[in-house]
């Protein structure tokens, strides 16, 4: 009889019956009547007072958030470029109010990309490119000058190196076109050559600056999105 309730034996059912008790007074005991989760979830909501909050709800921006943030971007853009012009200032704020696309950054990079094209087709006498950016009147003095360089043999190998300046020289708008003149500052290598390779004008390994104004010009209301180089005058 002993072996069966030695001390070590007695203190373990002592210590499970502490537990027990513990547990019963934590966790109670189930009548039958308990709530499930929905129901007390019900009941909670049932008595939340009536002045608690709703959790917020997520305001969307206002429609014209956008409009805002292009307006101070123009702005930016337009006191930057100018560079204290209040004359280019002004003009460049009416070609925005008739074209709400246009942007001075994307135009001096669209123009920064032009002059490129142009000049390396002019050396190349390219002149499918040429006719596609240049007014006639530009175009025709162009190819005149293309012609003449051909009927004398000559050939002009031409490397455009970079654009260390460019900016915006004058701007108008008239009821007609948007006219953006364009001061470029280029760094270039070209030599002139006649039939026989000799050297007739400029430098085959030095680097050269020219300087030019070109005026590009547009119809704000038209569909064409592209400006057209309508001017040009040598600087230096």
């Amino acid at each position: 009889m002993d072996e069966f309730f030695d001390i070590p034996t007695l203190i373990a059912i002592g210590v499970a019956l502490v537990v027990l008790w513990r547990l019963r007074s934590v966790l109670g005991t189930r009548t039958g009547n308990e709530r499930s989760p929905l129901q007390r979830a019900q009941n909670a909501a049932a008595q939340k007072p009536a002045d608690d909050k709703a959790a917020p709800m997520t305001v969307p921006p206002p429609a014209n958030l956008d409009a805002e943030r292009r307006a101070l971007k123009l702005e930016a853009e337009i006191d930057q470029l100018s560079h204290g012009d209040g004359h280019i200032a002004t003009s460049l704020k009416a070609i925005a109010d008739a074209d709400p696309g246009f942007s001075p950054k994307s135009f001096l990079e669209g123009a920064k990309g032009a002059y490129e094209w142009i000049v390396t087709a002019f050396a190349n006498g390219d002149r499918k490119t040429l006719k596609g950016l240049l007014d006639k009147d530009v175009y025709d003095g162009f190819e005149s000058a293309i012609s003449a360089r051909e009927a004398a043999g000559h050939k002009v190998d031409f490397t455009f190196v970079g654009l260390p300046r460019i900016e915006i020289a004058h701007a108008e708008i008239d009821k007609r076109d948007a006219r953006i003149a364009v001061n470029f500052t280029a760094q270039v290598v070209q030599a002139t050559k006649d039939k026989d390779g000799v050297l007739v004008e400029g430098n085959a390994t030095d680097t050269q600056t020219i300087a030019d104004e070109w005026t590009f010009a547009r119809n704000p209301k038209s569909r064409d999105p592209n400006w057209r180089l309508v001017a040009t005058n040598q600087l230096s």
